[in-house]
């Protein structure tokens, strides 16, 4: 889970759109497979499997920093509000699933999914 900076609501639409897409490109060249995930406004939840090999650090610095530059050098409006060339804020949460069942993160995030929609599949 993490958040854009200021926890602004600017998940939306066609900025919303090119996060999920930056995400799922990143997640395929890392062999990172997404199981669930919600885009809410203001935050970003995914369930994913993450190989062995790769840490978990370099998976999100890895979609937060593509993602954030993409996404300010696509929409203006993003860099105008984002003027310090950060969209993210600083940090995440991650968990394994090994202390919760996964049914229990699959409800939580299919409650997310019908309220704002993040689909794993392309």
């Amino acid at each position: 889970m993490w958040a854009p900076k200021y926890r602004f609501k600017v998940l939306h639409g066609e900025v919303r759109l090119r996060v999920r897409e930056i995400i799922r490109q990143v997640c395929a060249e890392m062999g990172v497979t997404i199981i669930n995930g919600a885009l809410s406004r203001d935050h970003v939840h995914m369930f994913v499997e993450i190989p062995p090999h790769v840490s978990v650090s370099d998976f999100v610095r890895r979609a937060k920093g593509r993602s954030s530059r993409k996404i300010q050098q696509e929409f203006e409006h993003i860099r105008k509000r984002y003027w310090g060339q950060r969209f993210w804020g600083r940090g995440y949460f991650s968990t394994t699933s090994g202390n919760i069942t996964d049914d229990i993160i699959m409800g939580y995030l299919d409650r997310h999914i019908r309220k704002d929609g993040f689909s794993p599949s392309p």
